[in-house]
């Protein structure tokens, strides 16, 4: 029986979803390579890598004047000096360089989002042009829906910061709970990797004429697609420079070519 009840537990999400994830960023290789599509990979990306780099000076030099400001609230910065221990003194540059680390992965965090907004445009233009290839079919152009789309993507980008803000709030809660707080920043990086991936999908099922609640409910039942999406795009940002610049355009053509090969109906009913 217990056995039987066990065969009952639906996983979270399908490994098998996460492989043809991950799978699909090689096929984008090939894509960018045959198709010669470095130019609108390069550009972008040294966009990204350069906001990115500027952005982690200026948090990483006011994270510093945040630090020096709460000891000096507390004057505790006054007593450090005047115990002249060099072990407490060890103590508080470790804790100070873990608040500083906290303030980056935070801005991490927010800066995938601001990008995908400032890059919007971009990036549907991206998937469009991917698709258009795939189908040997021209998309016709109109500007109205251009914006549209644009639009949609900053709504999306918005919910998904808002929903993933809540989730790892709720994480931080949980690592504070014995056994289960090891698993926190595993569960912490699933969250992060699905809400990415989920953005990068949706400009295809924008050009489906997908309503976002539809949208919604298919990368609910498709988890591991969106998560193996971002895990790669994470892992591409482990890379300094050259993963900087080719992991946000990387990560938009392999959900591109990954949708395509589901055969998606257009405009489901609603």
């Amino acid at each position: 029986m217990l056995i039987l009840s066990f065969k009952k537990i639906k996983p979270l999400f399908s490994l098998r979803e996460v492989l043809g994830a991950l799978q699909s960023y090689g096929k984008a290789h090939q894509f960018i390579s045959q198709h010669r599509l470095w130019k609108w990979i390069i550009i972008p990306g040294i966009i990204y890598c350069v906001l990115f780099v500027v952005g982690i000076y200026f948090v990483w030099d006011y994270s510093g004047v945040f630090i020096d400001y709460v000891l000096n609230l507390f004057a505790l910065k006054k007593w450090i000096g005047e115990l002249e221990n060099s072990w407490v003194n060890f103590l508080f540059l470790l804790v100070g360089f873990a608040v500083r680390m906290v303030f980056l992965l935070m801005y991490f965090s927010f800066f995938k989002y601001l990008f995908l907004i400032v890059g919007s445009p971009i990036f549907t233009y991206l998937s469009e042009k991917t698709e258009t290839i795939i189908q040997n079919k021209e998309f016709p152009f109109s500007f109205s829906q251009l914006l549209k789309d644009v639009a949609r993507g900053i709504r999306l980008s918005f919910r998904n910061l808002l929903y993933q803000t809540v989730f790892m709030l709720i994480i931080a809660i949980l690592a504070f709970i014995p056994v289960l707080g090891w698993l926190t920043p595993m569960i912490a990086l699933l969250v992060e990797c699905y809400y990415f991936g989920f953005s990068m999908m949706d400009y295809s099922f924008e050009r489906k004429q997908w309503s976002m609640q539809q949208s919604i409910v298919y990368i609910g039942r498709h988890k591991g697609m969106a998560i193996g999406n971002g895990i790669v795009f994470y892992l591409l940002m482990f890379i300094p420079i050259l993963g900087w610049i080719l992991a946000p355009c990387y990560a938009v053509i392999a959900a591109t070519i990954h949708l395509q090969q589901q055969k998606l109906p257009d405009a489901p009913a609603r």
